[in-house]
This record gives C-alpha cells, sequence and structure tokens, in this order.
C-alpha cells in the first residue's frame, strides 16, 4: 500500500502540506491544471525554493491575479480577519478558522472573533471579500468532475472543518459561512491537497503527533488559548505533542486534514520511503524549521 506519512514536528497548515507533496513529486502543473476546473476567480500559484533553519523546502503563494502584488500583500491582512493584529501570533500557517457567516469577520470563525492570527503565513491574498457557505463549497467540489477519491477527500476535510465551527458556535452546518476558509487560497490549499495525493497514488495518510503550539490569539470575545476553539474540536482523538513554542503552530485546516485523512498517528510505520517532500511556513522558528515534512512509500 502506498502512503504518505506527515512529520508535523512544526505543526500543520494547507499550504505547507501542499507545498510538500509538491516537493515529493507530485505534478504542480496538473494540479493547477484540474482547479481551473473550480468557478474561481483567477489566481496562479507560485513556487519558490526557500531556507529555513538550514532546510531548503518548497513555499507556495496563492495570488489572485486580478491583484497587482503590492495590493494582495497589504490586503493579506484585511483578508486575515482581523481587526485584531496579534502579531505575536504568527505562524506560518495558513490559518482557516471557517466561520459562522452571521459574524461578519473575516476570519472565518463562525464567532465575530476578527481572528487576527497574524499568520505567517502569507498566502498572498488579494481576495478579501470572497466568502462562501458550506453548501456553495460542498456544490463547487461535486459538480467539477474531479476524480472521485479527490472530491471525497476535499468534501472530508470541508465537513470537519464545518462540523466543527457548527458544534463551537451551536449553528446548524447549513448556516457555517467560511470566510478565510471560503477565501481562494484556502479552496486551492485543500482542494489541491486531495490533488496532489491522488497524482503521487496515494492509498492512505499517516502521520506523528500534532503540536499545537502555545499562547493566546485576541478574538472580538476576548482571549483565547491556543489552539482555537474549532481546530481543538477537530484534534480530539488525535494525540498531540507538546511543544514550547509560543505560535499556534496547528491552523484548523490542517487540524481538518488531520482529522479527516489521516488513518493513524504515532512514529514513522514501517515503511519504505521513496521520496521526501519540505513544505515551508512562512516565519521562521527560533530553534527549528518552521517546516512539514512529508515521506512517500510502500508499507
Amino acid at each position: 500500500m502506498r502512503i504518505a506519512y506527515l512529520d508535523c514536528f512544526s505543526g500543520i497548515s494547507g499550504d505547507m502540506t501542499l507545498a510538500a507533496l509538491v516537493d515529493a513529486g507530485a505534478n504542480w502543473e496538473k494540479i493547477e491544471s484540474e482547479l481551473r476546473k473550480l468557478p474561481l476567480s483567477s489566481f496562479r500559484l507560485e513556487w519558490r525554493d526557500v531556507m529555513k533553519t538550514g532546510v531548503r523546502a518548497l513555499k507556495l503563494d496563492v495570488i489572485e491575479e486580478s491583484s497587482a502584488p503590492q495590493a494582495a500583500v497589504q490586503l493579506k491582512v484585511i483578508q486575515h480577519g482581523h481587526s485584531h493584529d496579534h502579531h505575536h501570533h504568527h505562524h506560518d500557517h495558513d490559518h482557516h478558522h471557517g466561520h459562522g457567516h452571521h459574524h461578519g469577520h473575516d476570519h472565518d470563525h463562525t464567532h465575530g472573533h476578527d481572528h487576527h492570527h497574524g499568520h505567517d503565513h502569507h498566502h498572498d491574498h488579494g481576495h478579501h471579500h470572497e466568502h462562501r457557505g458550506y453548501k456553495e463549497i460542498v456544490q463547487m467540489i461535486e459538480e467539477a468532475d474531479f476524480h472521485p477519491r479527490v472530491a471525497a477527500r476535499a468534501l472530508a476535510i470541508f465537513a470537519k472543518i464545518g462540523e466543527a465551527e457548527a458544534k463551537i458556535h451551536n449553528i446548524p452546518i447549513e448556516r457555517v459561512h467560511f470566510h478565510e476558509v471560503g477565501a481562494l487560497d484556502s479552496i486551492v490549499d485543500i482542494v489541491g491537497i486531495a490533488l496532489a495525493l491522488e497524482e503521487l497514488s496515494i492509498d492512505q495518510l499517516y502521520s506523528g503527533p500534532v503540536p499545537t503550539g502555545n499562547g493566546y490569539v485576541r478574538c472580538d470575545h476576548g482571549l483565547y488559548p491556543v489552539p482555537a476553539p474549532a481546530t481543538l474540536e477537530m484534534l480530539k482523538g488525535i494525540p498531540l505533542r507538546s511543544t514550547q513554542v509560543m505560535k499556534e503552530l496547528t491552523t484548523p485546516t490542517g487540524a481538518g486534514l488531520a482529522a479527516a485523512l489521516v488513518k493513524q498517528f504515532g512514529p514513522v510505520p514501517s515503511m519504505t520511503v521513496e521520496a521526501i517532500g519540505y513544505g515551508a511556513g512562512t516565519r521562521d522558528l527560533p530553534d527549528q524549521p518552521n517546516v512539514l515534512r512529508v515521506l512517500i512509500g510502500n508499507l
């Protein structure tokens, strides 16, 4: 059986995972071509090698083509919702907290959290007004004519995020309206991961214990401990790993991926490794490379 093992020692996010899978051999051109099946605004994927604490890793940025690069850089803060700039929270990841629509914050927390996790993951998003409901995202994926396993995996991740948000905010899942998670880059990350897994012929995912990070983030309702409520909800039943890093290491998208697709958590299984990929986050961590390492091989 062909598997992928997620060595998430510095946490996990959507963009880091997709970059790691491409770095391990998934064809980014085919992935980008398949993503064009979705009714999204014009975008391009920018891939570049970066160094993270001495380790070369692949960095992904999703750039909306209608925005000038300069505008995209400025708008990422707005996109991340976030009237509350807690830059101390910089995680290098795609913090996509899917949040309830009736609270107009950009931070997809269904709660009016304007959770400005100064994400260190600067997906240059110029698409700061792109909000979508859970049902709309499901319909979009179902109608895109993807390989059945691609659609099933993408829908499973969105379902985990939607269910967690619905529970935390005590609303039906049909009323969950994604702000940040519904934005173009987040959809690209999640569907792109499903496409990359298919490209690599992955039958099953395994993962190490998940580090969530530490500290607090300020939301509309006050200070919330890391991990944020919906992220922690998705991590129920999943082994967590202690870390001293005072940042949010695992994003809602990363937690949704782990909850939806990983079969088993623990040390590297008895596998024959054929390929290794490194996906970079944006920020630099003090004593470790901010990368997600993925091992591809057979059990």
